[in-house]
């Protein structure tokens, strides 16, 4: 069983429940703009918003694009010209007040601080990610925390990876692992980035090209991947 020192996790749907906090902001935004949270303009803002994250993950689009627009477009669908770039200011202020973790998420971050270097590498907004550290405690857990909006590049891209290794003391890509829920970001991101990876998904998706080291469908799966000398953990699946 390969020895780990690096654990570099991802934020959203990883150790923080984004739908959750999705649950709370959107809401309190549509209403504030008399536009009602029904399925149908939920569905909208989610095609925009879905559509625009990945332009963004292939490198089409800049992050100043997707904040001023996603919302800007999502109301004018529905006939309301709004400052899509306030909303988004707004949007990120009610995202930052939840404080629901991923299951397992607080007790496995409280089991591996005091014995590993714990990172956080998030394609998400830095103020918004940093704020959610902090009011859910999390925060200083983590040696450092490195989101694409400060590095200049967002993962799956190489280049954001490089960044977060350089600036990591005696990093060794060989002790190094990605813990993370999307394939796209974290699976591919980590493997062409030379470390192994650890694909949380709960829903059992399917991987299209790369494969995972290893998979997990819940958190406290980790801890045997990683820990292999505590002898009450079921055995880690390896793929």
């Amino acid at each position: 069983m390969k020895e780990y020192q690096f654990l570099l996790f991802d934020l959203d749907d990883t150790l923080l429940d984004f739908k959750a906090a999705e649950k709370l902001a959107l809401p309190k935004l549509f209403e504030a703009y008399q536009l009602p949270l029904t399925p149908q303009t939920e569905d909208v803002y989610r095609k925009i918003n879905t559509g625009l994250w990945r332009s963004l993950e292939e490198g089409l689009i800049t992050r100043d694009i997707l904040m001023e627009t996603r919302f800007g477009k999502t109301f004018e669908h529905f006939g309301i010209e709004v400052d899509g770039k306030a909303l988004d200011a707004e949007y990120r202020g009610y995202l930052a007040e939840s404080k629901v973790f991923v299951e397992g998420a607080l007790e496995l971050i409280h089991t591996l601080e005091p014995e590993y270097e714990l990172y956080i590498t998030s394609n998400g907004l830095a103020e918004t990610q940093m704020k959610r550290l902090q009011v859910t405690g999390l925060a200083p857990y983590f040696k450092q925390v490195f989101v694409s909006e400060n590095t200049g590049y967002q993962k799956p891209m190489k280049p954001f990876f490089d960044y977060v290794f350089e600036r990591i003391p005696n990093f060794d890509p060989n002790k190094a692992m990605i813990i993370g829920d999307s394939y796209s970001a974290d699976i591919i991101g980590g493997a062409n980035a030379g470390i192994d990876t650890c694909w949380l998904n709960p829903f059992n998706a399917v991987p299209s090209t790369i494969r995972p080291t290893y998979e997990i469908q819940k958190l406290d799966q980790l801890l045997p991947i990683i820990n292999s000398h505590k002898a009450n953990y079921q055995q880690p699946i390896e793929i």
